[in-house]
C-alpha cells in the first residue's frame, strides 16, 4: 500500500498531479468499458474487426497513461489522445444515434473490402467481389450487382439492362431477392435481366451510362429499363444549378460511396488518424468534398430541375431508339409513411420530408408525359399497393416490397420485350 500511496503522490510531499492523472485514466477506462459491455452483449462488437481494435488501442493509450502517472505531463499526452480518441469515436456515434450529426468515424463492426471503386465519369462504380468473398451484394466482372454471366449465355436470351439508384441496386434486400433477380425469374429462362443499379445514380449519370456503358459481355440489351426520380431531386432548389448536376450531386456520391484513395470510415482504429488523414486528403486532393447546400427548405416545385429531368429523360430516350433498344421507365415509389415529418431531408437537403413525395409524384408525372410523347413505355405502379412492410426506409424495398414490384413489372416487360424465336440467337 505503500508503494500505491507514493506512486499516486499521495505520500509526502504530496503530488496531486500524480493522483489527478489517474483519476482521469480510469474515469476514461469507465468511459471505454461503459461503451464496449453493451456493444458486446448485443452483437456489435466482434473480435478482429476494427471496433474491436479500437477499444483494444484506446484502452493501450490509457494502460500507458497509467505507467506514466509518476510524470504527471507525459501522462497528460497519453490521456489528451486518449479523451480525443473517445470523443471523436464514441461521441460522432452518440450524435449520430441521437440525431444530431450525419455521419461518424466510430470504426464498423465488420471487416470488409471497399464495395465500389471510383470513375473519373460516374464518380462512382460497383467493385468486381474477390471470388470466395462472402458478401450479401455480389458484383460481377462487369460490374454489376448479380452474377456472373457471358456472352453465350446471354446470346439466346431477351437481355433487359435496368437502371436506376440505389433503390434498383436494391441494397436493403441480400442476393436472390433483389426485384431485378425476381423479375428475371417471373419472365422466364429465355430472358436476363442485369442489374445496372448504382447507389445515387440520377438521370445524369444514366444518360452516361446509356452512351458508353450500356453494354454487359459484349451483348447489347434487348431492352433497357429506367427507375428513376428519387435522386435526381438531390439537387432540387440548389442556387446555380448546373445542368449535369456537377455542383453538389456528382462531388457529393465521391464520399457519400466512400471512393477516394483514401477516407472510407474505418481508415485506422485510431479515429484521430482517421480524421485527420480524410482532412489532407480533402485538402490536396484534386475532386473538391461537396458543401452542404445553404438555404431555405422549400417545397415548391423546381421548374430548371424539372427541365433537366425531361431532357435527361429525351436524350437517353435517343439513344436507345437509334440503337433499336426499347426504353421502359418506371415512377419511383417511395414509404410516405416515413416521410410526415417536417425536418429536412437526410439526402435531399433543401427539401422537407413530408414535402419529398409530392414532388417525386411530380417527376412521375413529367415521366409519364415525357414517355407517351418520345413513344416509350411507362409502367404505373401504384404508390398506393405499397406499405410500410415493403420498404426497410424511405425509399428501399424489403423482399417482400421487391416481390410486390417485380409482379407489377413483369407484366408489362415480358409484352415491350418478347423472347426471340426458339432455336434463333441475337
Amino acid at each position: 500500500m505503500g508503494w500505491v500511496v507514493a506512486y499516486l503522490g499521495l505520500d509526502r510531499p504530496r503530488r496531486f498531479g500524480r493522483l489527478l492523472a489517474a483519476v482521469t485514466a480510469l474515469a476514461l477506462l469507465a468511459i471505454l468499458l461503459a461503451a464496449a459491455i453493451p456493444l458486446a452483449l448485443a452483437g456489435r462488437l466482434d473480435t478482429g474487426t476494427p471496433r474491436a481494435a479500437y477499444f483494444i488501442y484506446v484502452s493501450g493509450v490509457l494502460a500507458v497513461a497509467l505507467l506514466l502517472v509518476p510524470w504527471p505531463r507525459l501522462a497528460a499526452m497519453a490521456l489528451s489522445l486518449a479523451a480525443l480518441e473517445i470523443g471523436l469515436g464514441l461521441g460522432s456515434a452518440l450524435l449520430v444515434t441521437a440525431g444530431l450529426a450525419e455521419g461518424s468515424i466510430f470504426p464498423v463492426n465488420y471487416t470488409a473490402e471497399p464495395r465500389f471503386d471510383w470513375h473519373p465519369l460516374l464518380q462512382a462504380v460497383p467493385r468486381p467481389t474477390p471470388a470466395g468473398t462472402r458478401t450479401a451484394y455480389v458484383h460481377n466482372s462487369q460490374r454489376l450487382r448479380g452474377r456472373e454471366r457471358t456472352a453465350a449465355e446471354l446470346g439466346d436470351k431477351t437481355v433487359i439492362a435496368l437502371f436506376g439508384g440505389s433503390s434498383t441496386y436494391d441494397q436493403g434486400v441480400p442476393d436472390g431477392s433483389t426485384w431485378a433477380e425476381q423479375l428475371e425469374r417471373r419472365l422466364g429462362p429465355r430472358h436476363a435481366v442485369l442489374n445496372r443499379g448504382m447507389g445515387g445514380y440520377s438521370t445524369a449519370e444514366h444518360v452516361v451510362q446509356t452512351a458508353f456503358y450500356q453494354d454487359a459481355w459484349g451483348v447489347p440489351p434487348t431492352c433497357a429499363l429506367y427507375y428513376v426520380g428519387w435522386n435526381d431531386l438531390h439537387e432540387a432548389h440548389l442556387p446555380g444549378l448546373d445542368p449535369g448536376y456537377a455542383d453538389y450531386h456528382l462531388r457529393e456520391q465521391i464520399d457519400a460511396e466512400e471512393v477516394r484513395r483514401i477516407g472510407r470510415r474505418s481508415l485506422s482504429p485510431s479515429p484521430v488518424l482517421t480524421y485527420t488523414a480524410r482532412l489532407l486528403v480533402l485538402a490536396a486532393d484534386t475532386p473538391r468534398p461537396a458543401l452542404w447546400p445553404d438555404g431555405p427548405t422549400r417545397a415548391d416545385p423546381d421548374p430548371r430541375l424539372e427541365a433537366i429531368f425531361a431532357r435527361n429523360v429525351a436524350a437517353i430516350s435517343a439513344i436507345n431508339r437509334q440503337r433499336g433498344v426499347a426504353t421502359i421507365w418506371v415512377g419511383q415509389l417511395l414509404n410516405r409513411t416515413l416521410l410526415a415529418r417536417d425536418l429536412p431531408n437526410r439526402w435531399i437537403p433543401l427539401v422537407l420530408d413530408r414535402d419529398l413525395w409530392p414532388l417525386v409524384a411530380r417527376l412521375n408525372a413529367i415521366l409519364r408525359r415525357e414517355a407517351a410523347r418520345l413513344g416509350d413505355v411507362y409502367i404505373d405502379v401504384p404508390v398506393e399497393a405499397f406499405g410500410p412492410a415493403d420498404f426497410v426506409d424511405q425509399g428501399h424495398f424489403s423482399a417482400a416490397g421487391a416481390a410486390k414490384f417485380a409482379d407489377r413489372l413483369a407484366p408489362t416487360v415480358a409484352a415491350a420485350c418478347p423472347t426471340p424465336p426458339a432455336g434463333r440467337t441475337r
